[in-house]
């Protein structure tokens, strides 16, 4: 499966979409340096304006690396599930479009370690994806604005809360957080991966896949309480964004942060569980219909 797994990540660095995805993060990333580096105070002043009068900073000291980092983060991570689906979509869907599928599956190799092949393929590309965000959104941040404590802005209701993070606290919360999203858009590639084995080109899974990530997110953000009790537990969209939860921090009684804290550890459990029972699902059912599948192309 190693050889397998070889040709399948050079046949990726070949197409010219994985690096179209590389280049749209890079670009949006350094739009958002750029416009915070040129103008950053209007930001912050926007974001506190209702608690300006009882919350005091500075506001351009608050732009700092870590800060940057999660803003970008906040938008990012709602986009990169279609740059997942450009390649995962691809899987099974492109070897069809091209002919070469039934070639293929005429080597020593059965289907579900084929498919198991597509599927680590899909895998490292997400990491990678993600380690690239890393550097441009994290690393590259911390040495255009520095590193200090980090402000967080959160709405729970209709309160509006501001949390501060101790800058030595910060960067293993980014690093579990990036691991959280990559088990998040691991299941985009199992479920790209699945609508690839029914199709005959790459762009019906792509649009499939990008089309139920957008219906499931408005559904889970719907705020309908019938909705949210016996639907939204189910959908993995709800748990897109708990690498969130890596950034509230605890409190003590009297209020006061807990350094290397979590405010609700058992909920990102929950969440990561879900997460990992979603690929097992969607992996689970590729490989039973990808091996009763006739091939014909």
């Amino acid at each position: 499966m190693w050889s397998l797994l070889q040709i399948e990540m050079f046949k990726i660095s070949r197409r010219p979409r994985t690096y179209i995805a590389f280049a749209a993060i890079s670009a949006i990333v350094l739009i958002f340096q750029f416009a915070f580096k040129a103008d950053g105070s209007s930001y912050m002043n926007l974001m506190l304006q209702s608690v300006q009068d009882s919350f005091e900073l500075d506001r351009i000291k608050a732009i700092n690396g870590y800060f940057m980092c999660y803003i970008i983060l906040n938008t990012l991570l709602v986009q990169v599930p279609i740059l997942v689906a450009l390649i995962a979509g691809d899987a099974i869907s492109g070897e069809a479009n091209m002919g070469t599928l039934r070639l293929l599956l005429t080597k020593p190799v059965s289907r579900t370690q084929l498919l198991l092949v597509k599927f680590m393929a899909s895998f490292i590309f997400t990491v990678a994806l993600l380690l690239w965000m890393a550097v441009m959104a994290l690393f590259l941040s911390m040495a255009i604005f520095g590193v200090d404590d980090m402000l967080i802005f959160r709405v729970s209701g209709e309160e509006s809360q501001i949390l501060q993070i101790g800058a030595d606290d910060v960067l293993w919360r980014y690093f579990a957080a990036f691991g959280y999203a990559a088990i998040a858009l691991t299941v985009i590639a199992a479920l790209a991966l699945l609508l690839s084995i029914y199709a005959e080109n790459s762009i019906g899974p792509i649009i499939a896949t990008v089309c139920i990530v957008i219906i499931c997110t408005i559904v889970s953000n719907i705020g309908v309480p019938i909705i949210d009790k016996n639907v939204k537990p189910w959908l993995f969209t709800s748990y897109l964004v708990g690498w969130k939860g890596f950034f509230y921090i605890g409190t003590n009684a009297d209020g006061q942060p807990i350094p290397g804290s979590l405010e609700n550890w058992p909920a990102i459990r929950k969440s990561l569980f879900i997460l990992i029972a979603h690929i097992v699902i969607l992996l689970g059912i590729s490989i039973a219909v990808f091996r009763k599948k006739d091939i014909l192309s």
